[in-house]
């Protein structure tokens, strides 16, 4: 184990199995020529760079928490259940400041007296709260746990802002995780995961929050959106991810070889091409779909699982590789055999 990531020991209780997978997407497609229109950019420049032709985004009236919902019936409708004990949000735009948007989300899906919290972890959000559902059900504090990572990127994207503003789309897509043997396919294998708080300002938005409330009211505008260096981020996203995915399948007993699909976190076309060549993983094992949803934070790992899943390209028998990199800075890795039965609502 490399000493800066952090690998959970191989769980005593129950395993947390995946039992159903499901996805929302705004209807409106956002192209790069409408973005060009107003940003010193081109479609060319843009797909050949990023990778990304069109992105989603949600209507000024829609919310996290409604992308979260639709997201969160799906993939209770794949696993064919009807209640969980718990429910994990992964979000990095929630609803309001206070309270958690977890809560209201539960709520709405009719989850009586269900636990329901967010988890914050930029877009290696949705593998950190799928850690800590596995640990619940390992702990015997779930059997059934809802884990949706969900975003309006749009509420805190500059729209002027050539470095971002063509980068992230909204959307939002979930997993049940359910009590089962270890060892049977759909387990959640160890996880590898930790953060780098000496680069939190790499990935920021610098007000609106508790360190700058001094100035609340007299910051620039720019400085409520998304700032992010770029140059910095790519060098250590694939850094950690390469590493963090090694561990992963290492930990699971897998040569690299032997792994059938890698599901990287859809940061831009660059990166995950740069991770999967690291790992020595062939293009045709990579699933992407960053080409027309675009980069989707924490929303990014549960949507490519739903999208591979309906297209696929995740078969029962698969072994999959799953790696997340996001603000903080954060990562995360974990494996799983996909299992038979599994049918993506979108």
């Amino acid at each position: 184990m490399s000493d800066s990531s952090a690998e959970l020991p191989a769980a005593r209780g129950p395993a947390a199995v995946l039992t159903g997978v499901g996805s929302h997407l705004p209807p409106r497609r956002v192209t790069n020529d409408e973005l060009c229109s107003r940003l010193d950019s081109s479609d060319a420049w843009i797909r050949e760079r990023i990778g990304i032709r069109e992105r989603r985004r949600a209507e000024a009236a829609v919310s996290t928490g409604d992308l979260a919902l639709d997201a969160a019936r799906r993939a209770m409708r794949s696993a064919g259940v009807t209640d969980v004990d718990a429910l994990v949000l992964a979000t990095t735009t929630p609803d309001h400041h206070c309270p958690a948007t977890a809560p209201s989300v539960a709520h709405r899906l009719g989850l009586r007296d269900a636990v329901a919290f967010d988890v914050t972890a930029g877009c290696a959000g949705f593998v950190h709260a799928s850690a800590v559902a596995a640990g619940l059900i390992s702990a015997g504090s779930a059997r059934k746990v809802l884990v949706v990572g969900a975003e309006t990127m749009s509420a805190i994207i500059d729209p002027d802002d050539r470095s971002t503003a063509p980068l992230f789309g909204d959307g939002a897509g979930a997993v049940v995780l359910e009590a089962g043997l270890p060892g049977r396919d759909g387990c959640l294998g160890p996880f590898v995961w930790g953060s780098d708080g000496s680069l939190a300002d790499a990935i920021v938005i610098p007000a609106g929050g508790a360190r700058r409330r001094d100035r609340r009211d007299t910051a620039p505008p720019g400085d409520h959106f998304v700032h992010m260096r770029g140059n910095e981020v790519f060098r250590h996203a694939v850094r950690r991810m390469s590493r963090a995915a090694r561990e992963a399948a290492l930990a699971a007993g897998w040569a690299l070889d032997e792994v059938d699909r890698l599901i990287v976190h859809q940061a831009n076309g660059r990166i995950a091409a740069s991770v999967a060549d690291a790992l020595g993983i062939p293009p045709g094992r990579t699933p992407s779909n960053i080409a027309h949803v675009g980069n989707t934070a924490a929303a990014s790992v549960p949507l490519l699982l739903a999208h591979a899943a309906d297209e696929g390209h995740l078969k029962p028998g698969h072994r999959v590789l799953v790696v997340a990199f996001g603000s903080g800075l954060a990562w995360a890795a974990t494996t799983l055999v996909w299992p038979p039965g599994i049918t993506a609502e979108l």
